[in-house]
């Protein structure tokens, strides 16, 4: 059995916390105020339009300010509301910042990884809303480091991005570290292009996409730490 460490690298939104409930609440709580429609199909096309935004980030085709704002404009657009993104997307922030959901088992988990392993927090979200949850959750003491693509200045899966967090851990090994998250073309394609192995947590049993295959597929966050044992034993 080794005695090196054995790096965890874990994404935030949707395998730490459920940014999908927090989502939800936050839009609902926004549009409400403003007066704007908040029906279940209307907040189910902000989910399409924000995810294809969000993949233009991930590409570098645009920067996170566009995406913010567009994601709003874009839907008013389609619905025929005459209303500023930016006003939409400054309430809808706010109320995100308040408050968080975990996803389930994440709170044992982290409690069961901590002090075996080295962990690191690996997010694409907004500076202020990421500290915002992070601080409401009380989960940052488990980590050795946070690092939000806002504050560094690049996004995932850029492999600038992993560079610039591997600077900052101590004796960091890549042959030694896994990346866990719920998206195939951030954390698993991000981790692929920083020469990681990768664990999909696919909680939503996604289709296969055959141009970005990780290294292993769990379900429950329950299958990771028998996973991480494994791997850390070897040589």
């Amino acid at each position: 059995m080794s005695t090196k460490p054995f790096f965890v690298l874990l994404d935030l939104d949707d395998t730490i916390l459920d940014f999908r409930t927090a989502e939800h609440r936050a839009l609902t709580r926004a549009f409400s105020e403003l007066g704007l429609d908040y029906s279940q199909p209307t907040l189910d096309r902000y989910s399409e339009i924000n995810a294809w935004y969000w993949q233009q980030l991930e590409k570098g085709v645009m920067s996170r300010e566009q995406i913010l704002v567009g994601r709003f404009d874009a839907l008013f657009r389609e619905r025929g509301v005459d209303f500023p993104g930016k006003t939409a997307q400054d309430l809808y922030e706010n109320y995100l910042c308040q408050g968080h959901f975990f996803m389930p088992g994440a709170e044992a988990l982290l409690e069961e990884l901590h002090g075996k392993y080295p962990l690191y927090l690996l997010s694409n979200g907004n500076s202020r809303v990421q500290a915002a949850r992070l601080q409401s959750a009380g989960i940052s003491p488990y980590f050795a480091d946070i690092f939000v693509s806002e504050t560094m200045g690049v996004d995932k899966p850029s492999l600038a991005f992993f560079e610039a967090c591997f600077a900052r851990m101590a004796d960091f090994d890549p042959v030694r570290a896994l990346m866990v998250g719920d998206s195939l073309s951030s954390d698993i394609l991000g981790g692929q292009r920083a020469g990681l192995r990768t664990c999909w947590y696919n909680y939503r049993g996604r289709p296969v996409d055959p141009d970005i295959q990780p290294s292993f597929t769990i379900t429950d966050l329950a299958e990771l730490p028998p996973l991480l044992e494994r791997l850390a034993a070897e040589e």
